[in-house]
């Protein structure tokens, strides 16, 4: 006798192969109409974010086109001309602009410094906050990391610009372990540590909050176990807390590296001055300069593409790398 499955595949032997897709998508629609009308108090809340993300993450896309025009605001897009070189012209002007190859150089280095050491704070606070068994503590040390993301970036600077004068606390703690008395953010060899331990100081609080929770899901059988088999706090740490996080890890990190070529253009902007623009000067303010400040808007919108461009670019490669080196990926 015939089982149902053989019957199955007799019938779609007998059926062509576009009945056969035309099948397929019936089932899919099928399914869901039916996901719609069980889930559908789910996809009320969804329609605001949707709607919020399309006027203000698609639509603005459309303005693409002005890196490409010689773009005049009183003509508008419609009515400003294409740029020469077929409409490449803005791309020619950046690429040999005099300031890129240095502006380059600058947001390459401060995204690795954020990529790197920028992304590992979260991680060790999150581990450092497991271990804490006090909870008191834990819960004041928790609420005090948090606070500084909290704090409007104009705050976070201006702190950072009276700690780091020549009068500064911070200056006068370097003085005494015998470094010269002098404004930190003025000298051009210290702008890149300032940026990132700023950004640190502010975010790491708020990002080791996935972390935290990552590990508080983790089954406590396992610490139980482990420790029943002499396993100390440490070997606990290595060999259960971070392979459970990993995949968390792992796609924070995907994640970062799509945003990390934006290297912070609030703070950079209100740090940054003419005595440090060697090292301070990035594509973002590069993009506000010539935007804003100096009305070329083709070449501010070329510069922003580039900056897009390379983000992809690299979220997608980071991506595919870690879904081919841990089996995990974001997409």
């Amino acid at each position: 006798m015939q089982t149902l499955e053989n019957v199955a595949a007799v019938e779609e032997e007998d059926v062509s192969p576009a009945e056969l897709r035309k099948r397929k998508r019936q089932d899919k629609h099928k399914k869901w109409v039916k996901d719609m009308k069980k889930d559908y108090p789910i996809y009320l809340l969804f329609i605001p974010i949707l709607v919020f993300f399309v006027i203000f993450n698609y639509v603005p896309m459309f303005g693409i086109i002005i890196a490409f025009e010689d773009y005049k605001p009183g003509r508008g897009v419609f009515g400003s001309e294409w740029a020469g070189m077929h409409g490449f012209e803005n791309f020619y002007d950046l690429f040999s602009n005099e300031s890129f190859p240095l502006v380059f150089r600058n947001t390459c280095v401060m995204a690795a410094m954020n990529l790197t050491i920028g992304f590992l704070a979260p991680v060790i606070l999150g581990l450092i906050l497991s271990q804490v068994r006090f909870r008191p503590f834990k819960r004041v040390a928790q609420t005090v990391s948090y606070m500084p993301y909290f704090v409007a970036t104009v705050v976070v600077c201006s702190l950072i610009k009276d700690f780091l004068s020549d009068s500064g606390v911070i200056t006068d703690l370097f003085v005494a372990l015998g470094a010269p008395k002098e404004d930190m953010l003025t000298n051009p060899k210290y702008f890149w540590w300032i940026n990132t331990f700023a950004g640190i100081w502010q975010g790491a609080g708020y990002g080791s909050i996935v972390y935290v929770a990552a590990i508080s899901n983790i089954n406590p059988d396992l610490y139980e176990a482990a420790a029943l088999d002499g396993a100390g706090r440490w070997r606990r740490l290595v060999n259960i807390t971070l392979p459970s996080i990993l995949p968390t890890i792992i796609m924070m990190f995907t994640m970062s590296v799509g945003t990390v070529f934006m290297t912070g253009f609030d703070k950079v902007l209100l740090l940054y001055n003419e005595s440090i623009y060697d090292t301070a000067d990035c594509l973002s303010t590069f993009t506000y300069r010539w935007g804003v400040e100096q009305n070329n808007y083709g070449l501010s919108s070329a510069a922003g593409l580039f900056q897009s461009v390379i983000s992809t670019a690299l979220l997608l490669l980071s991506n595919k790398l870690t879904k081919v080196a841990a089996k995990t990926s974001l997409f």
